[in-house]
């Protein structure tokens, strides 16, 4: 037990200066620098062998410093990574590519899109609310459980199962599911899908055939006509497993056993016929057989075009003839859109085993051709499902442009006026659609002035020119057309799209074009092209249901112009930033309208320019409520901070500050545009002070106390409570620089008041965790600002930190913690420094306490009774901790200890005997830090030998450590 009356504090008196020249170090002069890179000479793996070989054999060796990643040769993952870019920069397709496309030989590279990537577009694109129905045989429960018939059978059951399924088929046990919903019909397909799996893994290999030739007959089936691409896709994905079943299943019958030898020999991926065996050529001509069987046109066809892989096992030249034999069979289908979905299966199958035969495409497109006058025909609108002909015929897209881009897939500019002279006669909107798709962009923006003649020519018979604009927008965007027809396209195109009546189709016809002048031209055609864009849309406010396409309209001209004050000075830019009039598409306008000026890195100084940035991030800072979601608050937060930091008045610091008021004004309801407007005025008080050089005049020193009124006004206003703490402390540091120094005293003030609110706990990632670190860290700092704070001549001696430990006393702490104690130690070091005659800094031009008091003894009196009220409390905390804590009462015992060292007067009985208590109850204590206590007698050895005031005779007094 220590006695709480038996010590009294001394503190040491300093001489900062004498203190710092006896412990400076002394310094040498060094030849190279500590982190100079170490340079090595590039020797060959070679030499360096024969070095060392040579030097071992002379009893010489020596350690050769190398950098090993100084040379290629030295560093493996340097040399391997170039390898592997090398590799990945030879290699046009990825391996699992090649293999899906049957490309080993490289000829299908990155520039064919592939089936799967327009996969996905057209089962979002073309969808129904219309009922479905499917036809089925095996989707019944007693299909399902037949479906389970393991390998486990006889051989004569299996023969009769197999007869069993061959009844069914020719029966045609045929099952029609009606009112199905689109999800519904997808998860139908699913599960034949599956079906079509369970079959075959359970070995009933008919049964596959079965459902595979189940689904080719829904291809024939166009009753919901809107569904039918996506419908062709669903099918067709099934028909492409069940062609890999069977492929996979030819192959593992072509394994064979060599003789004299165990291990089965199987194909390699580039097999020739005259490696397969007897009898899987066989099965691979029976499953042909099988399919050849198969009546209705449609299924055959599809069901063939599945399996035609399987020719490889048969002969190396049967493919051009197979795909060339199916595409004059698809002229048997009447239907033309079922046609043209039957030929782009066979192009697509083609690409996958055949990518080099080519003589089926042609044929392909020139039966479409033929079959698409038809299209045309009056009558042809009766025979459509009650769906306008514009509708009808973009049925037709995704199959067109997939036969078309394997027709002209690696075809020279050449082929792109023969594939234009076939569709002159036609003058189809369609037919050029997809010749626009399917050809090279260089290739159309080279002729582009040629496709609007095309474009202008064309019949509107079923498909709008406006897609084809719209089309040819898109490629020149992304293709640079010729310098001398830049300013001509623009123009022969905007003549057509301006004269657009329906706002959908101008607008979609817009929302491209835009693009182009932002690339290649001028803000001046840009600026004329949203002063059109306006007047086309305001009547009968169609504007309001093309939110989205303006939105993208103005995320272009904004994120494309780099100098922004291009963008918001043209005369159209804000009569189109009018036409956003819903409150939430307001406020998304004005965010990429703010996004675009803080990527622009713009300063903004021109007061019109303010205004109307200003009057935008008042609609995102109205459009808050305390329903917003965090994430919308900060985004909102960070773009209104971002522009206020951009506005710039130069020198003249006064208009600046006024701004800073507006905003305040205007913003006044988020936390985080309100600390950065602080911030601002901070830092407009430093670069006042700086342009005066610190000698302020009448003029400077009252626009200095203005800056600071704002922040002591502006502070209390913030929510966050550390926020309000911190900024307390920022600014109240700049006002004593300043020599403001009441200003500086209030702010501190309201900082100490302001630590009593502070909560016991605070969320730091979405966890509780106690406030005392951030306590400690903040009254730390504090107390050091404090330290240079002059006492005001209407209260007592240090009453800020009277105040502050007295706040201290409210504070809830943890019994267990020794963060009180930490800071009762901290503010000992603080006080013992306030007695000084002279401090270790100063603040220009501000007298502080000891310059006040000069060391008086009644000053010194007044700082010792606060010291050892201190004392009394932190000796209290070590005897309780004595008794509960004795982890705790080690640390305090440690930290006073080492407070004392610092800063205590040991020359002094009492402070002397207080050091040797300290030490021996902290020794003792079972956790003791051993390395702590070491270091801490070897400080106090160091300042014995210089024969520091009382540190021999407490050398004598502490035991050593063991």
């Amino acid at each position: 037990m220590l006695s709480t009356e038996s010590y009294q504090w001394s503190f040491r008196k300093r001489d900062y200066k004498e203190e710092q020249k006896s412990f400076a170090v002394s310094l040498k002069a060094t030849s190279d620098h500590p982190l100079q890179r170490t340079i090595v000479n590039n020797v060959t793996l070679g030499n360096m062998r024969e070095k060392n070989m040579k030097s071992s054999a002379t009893g010489k060796s020596k350690n050769v410093e190398t950098d090993p990643l100084s040379d290629l040769l030295f560093d493996p993952l340097s040399a391997l990574l170039q390898k592997d870019a090398s590799l990945l920069n030879n290699q046009k397709f990825k391996d699992e590519d090649k293999k899906k496309f049957g490309n080993e030989d490289g000829y299908i590279d990155g520039s064919f899109e592939p089936w799967q990537a327009k996969r996905t577009s057209i089962l979002s694109k073309y969808t129904t609310s219309e009922k479905i129905s499917i036809t089925s045989s095996f989707l019944s429960d007693g299909e399902v459980e037949k479906l389970a018939v393991k390998q486990s059978l006889l051989p004569t059951e299996k023969v009769k199962s197999r007869l069993e399924q061959l009844n069914d088929l020719d029966e045609g046990s045929i099952k029609e599911t009606l009112n199905l919903s689109q999800t519904e019909y997808v998860t139908r397909i699913d599960e034949l899908n599956k079906g079509l799996l369970s079959a075959w893994s359970s070995e009933q290999r008919v049964k596959a055939l079965k459902i595979a030739i189940q689904c080719a007959k829904m291809l024939g089936d166009t009753d919901v006509i809107l569904f039918y691409p996506s419908k062709f896709v669903l099918i067709t994905d099934i028909l492409d497993n069940f062609g890999c079943l069977v492929f996979d299943r030819i192959r593992e019958k072509s394994v064979v056993y060599t003789a004299g030898s165990n291990t089965p020999k199987t194909l390699s991926n580039n097999f020739t016929p005259e490696e397969v065996p007897v009898s899987a050529k066989e099965t691979c001509q029976n499953w042909f057989y099988k399919v050849a069987s198969i009546r209705e046109l449609i299924p055959r066809l599809y069901v063939e075009m599945a399996i035609l892989k399987c020719y490889s096992f048969l002969t190396a030249s049967e493919y051009a003839q197979a795909l060339s034999r199916l595409a004059h069979q698809i002229r048997g289908i009447a239907d033309p859109l079922v046609a043209v979905y039957a030929r782009a299966y066979l192009c697509r199958v083609g690409v996958l085993v055949a990518p080099t035969v080519k003589n089926h495409l042609k044929p392909c497109w020139s039966d479409f051709l033929n079959t698409y006058k038809q299209l045309t025909l009056p009558h042809m609108k009766d025979k459509v499902q009650n769906i306008d002909m514009p509708t009808y015929m973009d049925l037709f897209l995704p199959a067109l442009n997939w036969i078309l881009q394997c027709v002209v897939y690696k075809a020279s500019e050449v082929s792109l006026t023969e594939i234009l002279n076939e569709c002159k006669s036609c003058k189809s909107s369609l037919l050029l659609h997809s010749v626009l798709s399917a050809f090279q962009p260089k290739y159309i923006a080279n002729r582009a002035l040629e496709f609007i003649k095309y474009i202008k020519e064309c019949e509107d018979n079923g498909y709008s020119k406006h897609l084809l604009y719209k089309l040819l927008g898109i490629i020149l965007c992304s293709e640079k057309p010729l310098e001398e027809e830049k300013i001509v396209l623009l123009n022969e195109v905007w003549k057509v799209v301006m004269k657009i009546k329906e706002p959908a189709k101008y607008i979609s016809c817009a929302e491209v074009w835009i693009e182009y002048p932002l690339k290649y031209l001028s803000a001046q055609e840009v600026n004329i092209l949203l002063g059109n864009i306006i007047k086309n849309m305001m009547p009968d406010h169609s504007f309001e249901n093309h939110y989205t396409e303006l939105l993208s309209i103005l995320s272009k001209v904004v994120f494309t112009i780099e100098d922004f004050n291009m963008v918001i000075t043209m005369n159209n830019f804000f009569p189109f930033l009018d036409m956003f009039q819903k409150d939430s598409v307001k406020v998304e306008a004005s965010k990429i309208v703010m996004n675009g000026f803080i990527k622009s890195n713009s300063v903004l100084s021109d007061p019109a320019k303010i205004n109307s940035l200003m009057l935008i991030c008042k609609t995102m800072h109205n459009s808050v409520s305390e329903l917003s979601l965090d994430d919308d608050k900060r985004i909102i937060g960070n773009l209104i901070s971002s522009f206020v930091l951009t506005v710039t008045y130069e020198r003249d610091f006064e208009k600046q500050l006024e701004f800073y008021v507006d905003a305040r004004a205007s913003f006044s309801n988020m936390d985080t545009v309100l600390i950065v407007l602080i911030q601002c005025v901070n830092r407009l008080a430093v670069q006042t002070q700086q342009v005066v050089k610190g000698n302020h005049t009448q003029k400077t020193a009252a626009f200095i106390r203005a800056c600071m009124a704002y922040c002591f006004i502006t502070i209390p206003s913030l929510m966050d409570i550390f926020a309000r703490l911190k900024l307390y402390l920022l600014v109240g540091q700049t006002a004593l620089s300043n020599q403001a120094v009441g200003q500086a005293d209030g702010l501190l003030r309201a900082a100490i008041h302001l630590l009593a609110e502070v909560p016991k706990t605070i969320v730091v990632e979405t966890k509780n965790v106690s406030a005392e670190l951030y306590i400690v860290e903040y009254i730390n700092h504090l107390l050091s600002v404090i330290l240079f704070v002059p006492d005001h001549p209407d209260h007592s001696v240090l009453y800020l930190v009277r105040g502050l430990m007295n706040v201290l006393e409210e504070i809830i702490w943890d019994d267990s913690s020794d963060a009180k104690c930490k800071l009762y130690l901290n503010a000992i070091c603080i006080l013992s420094a306030a007695a000084q005659e002279s401090y270790i800094f100063k603040v220009e031009k501000v007298e502080s306490n000891d310059k006040l008091y000069g060391a008086g003894s009644k000053f010194v009196e007044e700082v010792n009774k606060i010291i050892n009220v201190l004392i009394i409390e932190i000796l209290k905390k070590i005897n309780e901790a004595g008794e509960k804590n004795k982890k705790l009462q080690y640390f305090i015992c440690a930290a006073s200890l080492n407070r004392i060292v610092a800063h205590g007067d040991l020359s002094s009985i009492s402070m002397c005997k207080f050091a040797q208590n300290l030490w021996l109850l902290a020794i003792k204590n079972t956790n003791v830090d051993q390395n702590f206590m070491k270091r801490l007698r070897k400080t106090i050895e160091f300042r014995a030998l210089r024969d520091f005031s009382g540190f021999p005779e407490l050398l004598q007094l502490i035991t050593d450590i063991r």
